[in-house]
């Protein structure tokens, strides 16, 4: 553009028009536009003029920079990697991860290194040293493999994870219910009925590492066999002996020997304690009827039961009576004569003791009239006097 001035100013070095190396209005031989020649130069350099107008920012400075380029992506990020590891930003000095820098030691190299070594032999010392409490005991195992068995106490063991140890409680009894909800459980008799029971089951850890590496669910192991067992026991009484304490007694016994035998069976490391019914019903929808039947049945044995009190209470005045007849028997076998009057003066005595009639001897007519002199020493207001009679000779 002849005879125009640039508006990122012009003249010199520092004008120019576009980044193709032209002078930026200035002819071949140096001169400007307007054919001007070149003023004489001097031995010393001339500054160059400050242009009059704002710089090219594509254009190099003319104080010696180096050219400024468009900067490329790899640049941006690579600019915020070092502000990150730098703490740019703010915070103060960072180190990588963004956790502050640590404080130096005397010789100038971190505490870091110090600090991890010392957490790995906190680590390694607390897997080492194993405290158990009275009722444990724990499995030791190295690299997976079972190694031995610990007992309560303090014990020491390599360092996880060469060797680990898992601890369980072997003296506390644990308690299975079955069912474990409100459902029916019913199960078959021997003669044909069905009973709903409810049970538990208690039971403790007698070998420890059969009952690690043998079972993969000991709980649900316990109760399926307290299932199989109880129905094997059920299958062998009646309704009644199962409904009744007696027979519920003779089952739970019988149920607790049959589970101890398939889990020695199965090397389980399980010991049975006991086994208690705490529910044996009939089915639901028959419960009403088997309450009248056992109404009835409690009604026919308070029945029997008086009945045998009032025989008993029979028996025992008829043995009396035989006792008794069998010592005057022994009286009249010493003195018969003594004895006949003896009896039938005790006879007449019960008989006529209300009677005012008096029998006396033929012969004899003043008579004692006692009955009436007993009379008038207990008198009675409805009780009037009368004369004694006497007889003669019956």
């Amino acid at each position: 553009m002849a005879g125009r001035n640039s508006p990122w100013g012009g003249g010199g070095n520092d004008g120019g028009s576009g980044g193709d190396g032209s002078d930026g209005g200035n002819g071949p031989d140096g001169a400007p536009d307007g054919g001007q020649p070149d003023e004489p130069r001097s031995d010393t350099p001339e500054r160059p003029e400050k242009p009059s107008g704002p710089r090219n920012p594509w254009l190099p400075s003319g104080d010696g920079t180096p050219p400024r380029r468009s900067a490329s992506i790899e640049d941006i990020f690579r600019n915020r990697g070092e502000q990150r590891r730098t703490g740019g930003g703010g915070g103060g000095p960072r180190v990588p991860g963004g956790f502050p820098n640590l404080p130096r030691r005397p010789d100038g190299k971190s505490w870091l290194p110090l600090g991890i070594a010392a957490a790995v032999v906190v680590v390694l010392g607390f897997s080492s040293v194993h405290m158990l409490g009275p009722k444990e005991q724990g499995i030791v195992t190295t690299l997976g493999q079972y190694s031995r068995t610990i007992d309560s106490g303090v014990s020491l063991t390599l360092p996880w994870p060469v060797e680990q140890v898992h601890v369980e409680d072997v003296s506390s009894f644990q308690v299975v219910t079955v069912p474990d909800n409100e459902n029916e459980k019913l199960m078959l008799t021997s003669d044909k009925s069905l009973v709903d029971l409810s049970y538990l089951v208690r039971w403790n850890i007698k070998g420890l590492k059969d009952y690690t590496f043998r079972l993969a669910d000991p709980k649900e192991t316990v109760q399926e066999v307290a299932e199989a067992a109880m129905r094997a026991s059920i299958a062998q009484v009646s309704l009644g002996q199962a409904l009744s304490g007696a027979g519920r007694a003779q089952v739970e016994q019988d149920v607790g020997e049959r589970m101890q035998r398939i889990l020695d069976f199965y090397h389980s490391g399980i010991a049975i304690q006991g086994v208690e019914i705490k529910k044996a019903d009939p089915p639901a929808k028959t419960k009403s009827a088997f309450d009248n039947v056992n109404v009835a049945q409690q009604e026919a044995e308070r029945d029997r039961s008086e009945a045998r009190a009032w025989a008993q209470q029979v028996i025992a005045r008829a043995q009396g009576d035989a006792t008794a007849f069998d010592k005057v028997y022994e009286e009249y076998r010493l003195a018969p004569e003594v004895t006949k009057r003896r009896m039938y003066y005790e006879t007449m005595e019960r008989v006529l003791r209300d009677n005012d009639t008096v029998v006396g001897e033929k012969g004899v007519n003043t008579v004692l009239p006692l009955p009436e002199m007993q009379r008038r020493a207990a008198p009675s207001p409805d009780t009037s006097a009368s004369a004694p009679t006497s007889t003669g000779e019956q």
